[in-house]
């Protein structure tokens, strides 16, 4: 039984460093934290009243609702592909 490496990054998110542990390559796990780093920015650019929960919860709604749109994207072209294919 082979046991997956998890790799254990420290990352700087909105000023403060976090420890992730994950099966993804270090270089993956640091994209994923300076884009959250990134979309906090630009949400608290637009609303800098905003507290640091509130803002984790924006960022997190706009992560998923990127996600949610892609997903749909994904499909739509694998239907077109299935299409294409019969």
């Amino acid at each position: 039984m082979s046991e997956t490496k998890k790799n254990r990054i420290t990352v700087d998110i909105y000023g403060v460093p976090y420890i992730i542990i994950g099966t993804e390559s270090p270089r993956h796990i640091r994209q994923v934290a300076s884009m959250v780093d990134e979309k906090m920015r630009e949400i608290n650019s637009m609303n800098p009243s905003l507290g640091t929960n509130k803002l984790a919860v924006l960022t997190a709604i706009n992560a998923v609702n990127d996600y949610l749109l892609l997903m749909e994207r994904v499909e739509r072209l694998e239907e077109e592909l299935k299409r294409v294919k019969d």
